[in-house]
């Protein structure tokens, strides 16, 4: 019996991507049918809506989502449709994994690591946003409350163990948001204790960002709060490639939404020269939370062949293939 997943194909160079992807699902017999669904400009056009209540249905409705880019302007307009929907779903986890692919251009060799990031609370949840009416103020407001940090300190954890992974890093900025980021490291600590067979350190953001510039394959697991997460996965993504070479998973209790994490590139928008890999990597996620790990290494190994032997592969990674021609590669593997 076949499942049935929510698609969005999102904007930009969404459609393409993800249509590649749903070709390679389909190559390894994932027993998945699609529910195509609206969101982002797309959906503006076409039903007068950022977020469609039918959108919202389907989603709840299957729980599964794969979902490609969606616009978010930068500094005025809207606000971002992935928030929205992360707060909607109680989609609580964030995980961004990045692992270093042969063939790439990426500084680095060897990169295994995880961002696990706290994905409804703290500064980036967009709560309290203020202008003052003469424009010369702005205010927004950060929570962080124990429920959500223990939650999301948990998820690591679990997760941590359930991979095999040895050490989960605790990222705050305590020494100066005493009350926030306190309390969040506060409840790292106490988490920490439960699970004696991992090992735990707690390391300040601006710190970690230096020392995954000079030595990444320190970490293994990283745990943090939103804002601190958002930035620290992107960086992650510059150690092996960029963000066209990691997915991301919204995970909450009885919801999923798997994702392409860059942008929607709207300036190569219809050029047939995007990079499908994070969403395909995005789909591979997916299939491992559906408890199909057989097609989930099947589609990595053909992708890392590909990518390593550099056939047909996209201009990003060296190459002058298209969008097609990278398909067209990986579902020959396959």
């Amino acid at each position: 019996m076949k499942q049935t997943i929510t698609v969005i194909r999102g904007d930009g160079i969404g459609p393409s991507i993800v249509d590649a992807t749903l070709k390679i699902l389909d190559k390894v017999n994932a027993g998945l049918e699609y529910r195509f669904v609206d969101a982002g400009l797309v959906a503006m056009e076409r039903h007068g809506e950022l977020l469609p209540a039918t959108t919202v249905d389907a989603i709840a409705q299957h729980g599964v989502t794969l979902k490609g880019p969606l616009t978010t302007p930068v500094g005025e307009g809207f606000t971002s449709i992935n928030v929205a929907l992360r707060k909607k779903f109680s989609l609580y986890a964030n995980l961004r994994p990045v692992k270093s692919f042969a063939g790439t251009q990426a500084r680095y060799e060897d990169i295994d690591i995880l961002t696990v990031r706290e994905n409804t609370e703290g500064m980036y949840s967009g709560l309290g946003q203020e202008l003052s009416d003469d424009g010369e103020t702005a205010k927004a407001t950060s929570i962080i409350t124990r429920t959500g940090a223990r939650n999301i300190l948990e998820f690591a954890f679990e997760t941590a163990r359930r991979e095999g992974r040895k050490k989960v890093t605790a990222v705050h900025k305590a020494n100066i948001l005493k009350s926030t980021s306190g309390l969040f490291l506060k409840t790292a600590r106490e988490i920490a204790k439960a699970y004696p067979d991992i090992e735990f350190n707690e390391m300040i953001v601006d710190n970690t960002c230096m020392q995954l510039v000079m030595n990444p394959h320190q970490f293994d697991v990283i745990v943090t709060t939103n804002l601190f997460g958002d930035i620290i996965s992107d960086l992650c993504a510059g150690l092996v490639g960029g963000l066209g070479m990691a997915p991301g998973a919204n995970i909450g209790k009885d919801c999923a939404i798997f994702e392409a994490v860059h942008g929607s590139a709207p300036d190569i928008a219809g050029q047939n020269i995007a990079n499908p890999t994070s969403v395909i990597l995005a789909a591979i996620q997916m299939l491992n939370y559906l408890n199909k790990p057989e097609q989930a290494a099947r589609i990595l190994h053909a992708l890392t062949d590909v990518i390593a032997s550099g056939d047909r592969v996209t201009r990003d990674l060296g190459g002058n293939g298209s969008t097609t021609d990278f398909t067209q590669a990986v579902l020959e593997r396959l």
